[in-house]
């Protein structure tokens, strides 16, 4: 009988990663120099030239080990965000009254505070009015 072998998480990506990611980083680049260098050539021209790099960079980026672990996770974190239940307009009115109350509150609170601790020090060292 065969047995399997949980081996823990997988590294991500896999051994042809690299040259993958420098190829797309190598693209970047190249349409990055070809947007900057050539001043002779007309704007259409770098401007195609610097997409096209771009597209190139993304596309290689994207067949990756790490570029498909990235997709995943995108995918997986619009499936989490679908979960969210956000507060109805009364919930929302509700708490931001609470927090306007509690932090009016807490100034007064730390005013009479500041009054009662200024006073004391006055009467300990002797000193104002």
């Amino acid at each position: 009988m065969a047995e399997t072998i949980d081996k823990g998480p997988q590294a991500v990506g896999g051994s042809n990663d690299a040259p993958l990611l420098i190829a797309a980083g190598a693209a970047l680049i190249a349409g990055l120099v070809a947007f900057y260098l050539p001043a002779t050539w007309p704007i259409y021209a770098r401007w195609a030239a610097l997409l096209v790099g771009l597209a190139a960079a993304v596309g290689t980026f994207a067949v990756s080990g790490v570029g498909r672990s990235l997709w995943d996770f995108i995918l997986l974190s619009r499936v989490e965000l679908r979960k969210m239940v956000w507060p109805t307009i009364d919930e929302t009115k509700t708490t931001t009254l609470i927090v306007i109350a509690f932090v009016f509150a807490l100034g007064l609170f730390f005013w009479i505070v500041d009054l009662i601790l200024g006073w004391a020090s006055r009467q300990l060292l002797g000193g104002g009015v």
